[in-house]
């Protein structure tokens, strides 16, 4: 049998993408999952997460990476639609990478408080018989799921680590980091104009703009 582990990382930043990852294996391999010491991607340093993504990647049968831009994300939250917003988004490209890795088995970190309704909204668009998990904090409970996590996570980190390279540091890029926040604040004290390694849909965001455009009026 063929496991799938479907994971995320970075939805809540303001800074960077959104990072899916999905991992297929042989079921019989992933007890050296469990060995290698895999879980859950936050609850690992960054030496060990380095460490274990060639691990995993060497291991696995197959793997998948889906980017979603702050763009794209944008559009989805601007656009405000009832049950169309980000969890939809995310779930629609969680489905395109289980299309890819055509598993018979997936167990899949859902954000959606229903779980249930992730799960059928990925069957609605998979042309292939699997067996779906969908649960909140899939990523602490199945091995495969922990994986795909790690993967996600150092991806994204690689991603942030070329952004900063590029306009400076600005930490993590989530909201709730200082180091973010100041950076955000000093590129619209230079710059009138979300850029696109920013999501502009973001409250964080939208409170500078709007200030901006405070300052603006006469």
């Amino acid at each position: 049998m063929r496991v799938a582990g479907v994971d995320e990382a970075g939805r809540g930043c303001v800074i960077g993408p959104l990072v899916v990852a999905g991992v297929l294996f042989d079921e019989e391999s992933i007890p050296r999952l469990t060995e290698l010491g895999v879980r859950d991607s936050k609850k690992l340093a960054k030496k060990k997460r380095l460490y274990l993504d060639e691990e995993i990647r060497s291991l696995a049968i197959d793997y998948h990476f889906f980017d979603i831009s702050p763009r794209v994300i944008d559009r989805v939250v601007f656009r405000s639609q009832p049950l169309r917003r980000l969890n939809y988004l995310e779930t629609m490209v969680m489905a395109y990478v289980l299309r890819r890795l055509k598993p018979d088995k997936a167990y899949v970190d859902t954000c959606d408080v229903n779980s249930d309704r992730v799960a059928r909204q990925i069957r609605s668009v998979i042309n292939f018989k699997v067996d779906i998990t969908c649960e909140p904090k899939a990523d602490d409970r199945y091995p495969v799921t922990s994986a795909a996590s790690i993967l996600a996570k150092v991806r994204r980190d690689a991603l942030i680590d070329e952004l900063k390279q590029m306009y400076g540091d600005f930490n993590s890029g989530y909201a709730s980091d200082e180091k973010t926040q100041a950076f955000i604040d000093e590129w619209f004290e230079h710059n009138k104009e979300c850029p696109s390694f920013i999501r502009e849909s973001w409250a964080t965001t939208q409170r500078r703009l709007n200030a901006q455009q405070t300052e603006q009026q006469p």
